[in-house]
């Protein structure tokens, strides 16, 4: 269950109707790889709402807060202010395959395309996965286009099978959020792979959690790891305006006990449903809301990317591979805690 489900509230935002990133019309695919005592990974697709990501593309930035990390596509990003295609997370060692895997999907989908920027974004599970052994093909990229869906899992899937939080079994998680601004309604909603963090600095709604679970058992590492956000809208923003709305992503990280060792990659991509730069043309009409106006969406980034990341952590399961094991969240330990410091209140 998410974190709304247990009682646990994390801001003051409401959510949107799934609490996802599905609700700006993202669906969200998996290919999940469990083979043998030490194969623990896999793929995480996110496909933009439109029929055509390369001819319908939208505004985007990203922002790195640690660059300990291998995401492809972030120069031409962050030049040109848009994305071309859809949105892969995978291991680190499979970037460079999933990428390949996007090439190929991109020209089947368009005769003329002669060049293209895959956006795929890493984290390293080797802990739980023999990483060396490259078990991420390119089959598994367009498998897991092909499951993508509005109402998608989280937790130990798809990318996130071997990932670690906390020295707990981390993954996939999202949230989003809902605020109003000039009298209309925009949704902010994060999706997180989330691979990073020390015991003892876990933070759940404000409540030093890790401490108390400090001696629980499964540690192994020392917060090194990574994260990678995505953050989408459906507000009208220009790539400068979706670099700022990165940048609070790495609030939301911060809240649950984020501190960007070394060793820890921390990079963010944002980007805006609301409005397609067509290919090799600017777009025929344009309107963005003023910086004076972004407060609220500021916050609800922070908001959707730090309940995103307790949400993973929620909903993940116990691993064992490559010789380790991470422990699900101790939910019922959890709950406790949350509930002896008045965060929760359970009936």
């Amino acid at each position: 269950m998410k974190a709304p489900e247990l009682g646990i509230r994390i801001g003051l935002h409401e959510h949107g109707k799934r609490n996802s990133i599905a609700d700006l019309g993202i669906r969200v695919g998996h290919t999940t790889l469990i083979e043998g005592e030490n194969i623990r990974t896999g793929v995480t697709v996110l496909l933009p709402p439109v029929k055509n990501p390369y001819r319908e593309r939208l505004f985007a930035s990203t922002f790195v807060m640690n660059g300990f990390s291998k995401p492809i596509g972030f120069v031409q990003v962050d030049e040109l202010g848009y994305i071309e295609t859809p949105i892969a997370l995978t291991n680190t060692l499979s970037v460079y395959t999933v990428a390949s895997a996007m090439v190929r999907h991109m020209i089947e989908l368009n005769s003329d395309l002669r060049s293209v920027s895959p956006v795929v974004m890493e984290c390293n599970d080797s802990y739980l996965n023999d990483i060396r052994r490259m078990a991420v093909r390119e089959e598994h990229y367009f498998e897991a286009v092909k499951s993508a869906k509005l109402d998608f899992e989280e937790g130990s899937v798809g990318a996130g099978t071997g990932m670690s939080a906390f020295e707990f079994k981390g993954g996939i998680g999202s949230s989003s959020r809902v605020v109003e601004i000039g009298g209309e309604e925009y949704t902010v909603a994060s999706l997180v792979l989330a691979n990073f963090g020390r015991r003892e600095d876990l933070t759940i709604a404000g409540v030093p959690v890790g401490l108390y679970l400090k001696d629980y058992p499964g540690r192994g590492t020392s917060g090194k790891g990574s994260i990678s956000m995505v953050v989408a809208t459906d507000a009208p923003l220009t790539a400068r305006q979706l670099k700022r709305l990165a940048k609070r992503a790495v609030v939301g990280l911060a809240r649950t006990g984020g501190y960007a060792y070394h060793g820890s990659g921390d990079v963010v991509l944002a980007f805006s449903t609301a409005q397609t730069v067509p290919m090799g043309k600017e777009p025929e009409f344009v309107s963005f809301l003023p910086d004076n106006s972004l407060s609220r969406l500021f916050r609800a980034t922070a908001e959707a990317t730090e309940e995103a990341i307790i949400n993973a952590l929620l909903q993940a399961k116990t691993v064992e591979g490559n010789g380790h094991v991470r422990y699900a969240l101790p939910m019922e330990k959890v709950l406790e805690i949350l509930e002896k410091h008045g965060m929760i209140e359970r009936a």
